[in-house]
């Protein structure tokens, strides 16, 4: 101890080197992990769907040889989560540290990155392989929602892969395949990831549901899946907020639950919403909208169920819900760039009760 009563240098990291180490040895608690993360596939086998990509992807794993790839499709399809089994059971999950390098949309996605990090990466000599698994003699680099990448970072990405081949594969992850440059795109072999069926998104949540101890009523899970639309990380996010609310208020998770918990606007409200076309009273259909935006549903909720209820309806011909389906892509559009809820949902009642109308 010194005169300003610091510890000496030895002292303070001796102390620093056994936090390290209980920092390590320490785990994390499960309790506080996210389901999504908690439930991720640890390997090829554990895919759920996608039954021709994990095909290919595992004769790849037999053979070591393992082109670039490029994985396109909605969200929450497990583009991602195949990708990172695919390197745990390619290296090991201690080895997929130092030959695995993931940047998403949270880090920066300039020239500057794929000059520096992605270069770097790539041309650095590949580390000791474990015996115990395949470990082909290349890296790889995940670049997960290349579709927000500029067109510059994309084209100093072609070079970097022509040119570190050798040592290193990469894979491409993206919503809108229509996003990347096609000199980038030919260089890789495209795999299509579909929506899940919904019964096996269905099995997927309830398997979760199951392990977690969540009581769920008759056709709640559904409800869950159908809400996410095909996509299964939003369905699983949705029933670990459900399940919060169960544990604390008792009882069993049921549809209504999940569609108040969701943002759903409730059935009752849009069959209302589509019987008030039948009406021509302005003042009534400003109620409506009034009582609509007073309650807090959002206006794009609104108009995307309003949507599927219209082009059901039976009472409605086939160039009726042409005009509708028209004029409510246009209110979505305003809707999109700023413009008040109250109003267009306003307009939009008035233009579909006019088309209602109409012979």
């Amino acid at each position: 101890m010194d005169f300003f009563g610091k510890p000496k240098s030895d002292q303070s990291s001796t102390a620093t080197a056994k936090n390290g180490k209980a920092a390590e040895t320490a785990k994390p608690d499960e309790r506080l992990v996210p389901w999504v993360e908690k439930y991720r596939p640890k390997n090829i086998d554990d895919i759920t769907a996608q039954e021709e990509v994990v095909q290919v992807l595992r004769k790849s794993l037999e053979t070591k040889n393992l082109p670039h790839l490029l994985f396109y499709g909605p969200p929450g399809t497990g583009k991602t989560s195949t990708i990172l089994a695919l390197t745990r059971d390619m290296y090991g999950p201690e080895a997929a540290k130092t030959r695995v390098l993931e940047l998403n949309a949270s880090d920066e996605r300039g020239i500057s990155v794929v000059r520096e990090k992605v270069k770097t990466f790539a041309r650095a000599v590949v580390s000791q392989a474990d015996a115990r698994y395949p470990s082909p003699p290349y890296k790889i680099v995940i670049l997960d929602e290349a579709d927000s990448m500029t067109t510059d970072a994309q084209a100093a990405l072609r070079r970097i892969i022509e040119k570190y081949s050798r040592i290193t594969r990469f894979c491409l992850i993206c919503n809108y395949v229509s996003r990347i440059i096609e000199p980038l795109a030919s260089r890789c072999t495209k795999f299509r990831f579909k929506s899940l069926p919904r019964d096996q998104a269905v099995a997927r949540v309830e398997h979760v549901a199951q392990l977690e101890s969540v009581n769920c009523r008759e056709g709640a899970v559904g409800a869950l899946v159908d809400c996410a639309a095909g996509d299964l990380r939003r369905a699983i996010m949705s029933l670990q907020s459900a399940a919060r609310m169960v544990h604390s208020g008792g009882g069993a998770l049921d549809a209504d639950m999940v569609a108040e918990l969701v943002g759903v606007v409730p059935a009752a409200v849009i069959e209302s919403l589509r019987v008030a076309w039948n009406s021509a009273d302005a003042s009534a259909l400003r109620v409506i909208v009034d009582e609509l935006i007073y309650s807090g549903y959002p206006a794009s909720q609104v108009l995307a169920q309003l949507h599927d209820r219209a082009m059901e309806d039976q009472q409605l011909g086939s160039l009726q819900k042409a005009k509708i389906a028209l004029m409510m892509a246009t209110v979505d559009k305003a809707l999109c760039d700023g413009a008040d809820e109250q109003l267009q949902l306003l307009d939009m009642m008035m233009q579909a009760s006019r088309i209602a109308q109409s012979a």
